[in-house]
């Protein structure tokens, strides 16, 4: 018998095909528009290092074995093909302790395997979504949960979103989470103001936050007063190396990074262990300052790893971390 689920995790799932380049086989540079370009020569036979291949990944995958790892109950709804690449997602997940019951087999699709370019300690993703058929699956009241965690869905799911806030509205007591991917991003607020309206946390980067709520980038507080006015409740904007900023309306914290152990070895997922955490920890009951001091530490370990999940950890492991924390290391009013 399955226990009752403290979170449900909704996005796409992905396979992650890791290929290593030797750092003499490619470079960067930043072009005349300022963006950085990965080079290698063109129609030549590249040597590469090594390659990874990790099953059942994405943004909200990721989060959902963050959950599990956190010690939540936790179910995933997401679709993949009815192939052996999707009975690996199925297993993989269901090996890490997530409720796959949710998870719809597409019969006569493929499900999505991306590539992943690894140089030094960034990487650059090939992606390409499958057209699945997005329904929102119709939950046993016993399988309602406290809260759902929204992320990364493709381009073909717009219609979707309008399901999980029809459903959302039949339970307005379970709490939302909202992460957006980059399509719901380019999709807009309009469209998807339902979501915003109904969300109790907001995770986003500072360029995300610029883009969804249209304040000024270089203002931090004018940032989260455009997204608190989009209707969440908490709204936490991450800022890479100067940490994250959060707000629940009422009083605004900053918070640093924890320090790398060790040179990072791969940055996949880290904004995801950042956003999952927080919102494991809200899930159980801490308080939003208490909250942001975990999640540093998770994204932190995951850097330390290849991939998005094999750096996660348990609540234990991050207590200890915690304890080791050097004494800068707090929340800050903002």
């Amino acid at each position: 018998m399955s226990r009752k689920l403290d979170i449900i995790s909704i996005g796409d799932v992905v396979i992650d095909d890791f290929i290593d380049l030797e750092k003499d086989q490619a470079w960067t540079y930043t072009d005349e528009q300022g963006t950085d370009v990965l080079a290698m020569p063109f129609g030549a036979k590249i040597p590469f290092a090594g390659r990874d291949v990790i099953n059942a990944v994405g943004n909200a995958s990721n989060a959902a074995v963050a959950f599990t790892r956190l010690g939540l109950e936790t179910g995933f709804a997401s679709n993949v093909g009815d192939d052996q690449y999707g009975r690996d997602i199925i297993s993989t997940l269901h090996e890490q302790g997530v409720d796959t019951r949710f998870v719809k087999v597409n019969r006569q699709k493929r499900s999505n395997y991306h590539f992943v370019l690894r140089y030094e300690s960034e990487r650059t993703i090939l992606i390409k979504h499958e057209e699945y058929d997005y329904r929102w699956p119709q939950l046993q009241d016993k399988d309602v949960p406290t809260w759902v965690y929204f992320s990364s869905v493709s381009e073909h799911a717009l219609e979707y979103h309008d399901d999980v806030c029809d459903w959302l509205d039949q339970y307005p007591d379970v709490k939302l989470a909202l992460q957006p991917g980059t399509f719901q991003i380019e999709a807009g607020v309009e469209r998807l103001k339902r979501l915003y309206q109904r969300a109790e946390v907001l995770v986003l980067n500072r360029e995300e936050a610029a883009m969804v709520g249209g304040g000024n980038h270089e203002d931090v507080h004018d940032l989260i007063d455009k997204l608190h006015a989009l209707g969440p409740r908490i709204v936490v904007v991450t800022d890479g190396p100067d940490g994250a900023y959060a707000s629940d309306g009422v009083k605004s914290y900053k918070m640093p990074l924890y320090p790398d152990p060790d040179e990072p070895v791969d940055r996949t997922g880290a904004g995801d262990a950042f956003a999952s955490t927080i919102v494991a920890q809200l899930a159980k009951g801490n308080t939003l300052d208490g909250a942001l001091q975990w999640a540093p530490i998770n994204s932190m370990s995951v850097c330390q790893k290849v991939g998005a999940q094999a750096g996660l950890l348990t609540e234990n492991k991050l207590e200890e971390w915690l304890k080791k924390a050097p004494s800068w290391y707090h929340v800050s009013d903002f």
